[in-house]
């Protein structure tokens, strides 16, 4: 079983929902957060695949972990509990940041 491949695709779907969710049942503030999160989410999800096909497994789990912690963080905040954990989002921007430097290095490397 190719585990990127089956947790990017879970992650695009969780994704989706947050985002439809933002956009037709939460208030205004939550709606932000759901939608920073999923964009990031979705974003990194697709990148985590493209990463695969690189055979960059590395910054393929950078990406999928970056993208959980960084959305997960938000949804959290969304449905209510402590604003706290926005302390938590940033470690999530630091390891997409990561995966996006690790994936530049090794394209130079193939370059």
């Amino acid at each position: 079983m190719n585990w990127i491949a089956l947790l990017a695709a879970l992650s695009g779907a969780l994704a989706i929902g947050a985002g439809a969710f933002g956009a037709h049942g939460a208030g205004k503030e939550a709606a932000e957060w759901l939608k920073t999160g999923a964009h990031y989410q979705l974003i990194h999800a697709v990148a985590a695949l493209v990463a695969l096909r690189m055979e960059a497994r590395g910054p393929a789990w950078l990406f999928l972990c970056g993208g959980a912690v960084f959305a997960v963080s938000l949804y959290l905040i969304a449905i209510g509990l402590p604003r706290w954990l926005g302390a938590i989002t940033p470690i999530g921007g630091v390891l997409l940041i990561a995966g996006w430097l690790w994936l530049a290095w090794i394209a130079a490397r193939q370059a």
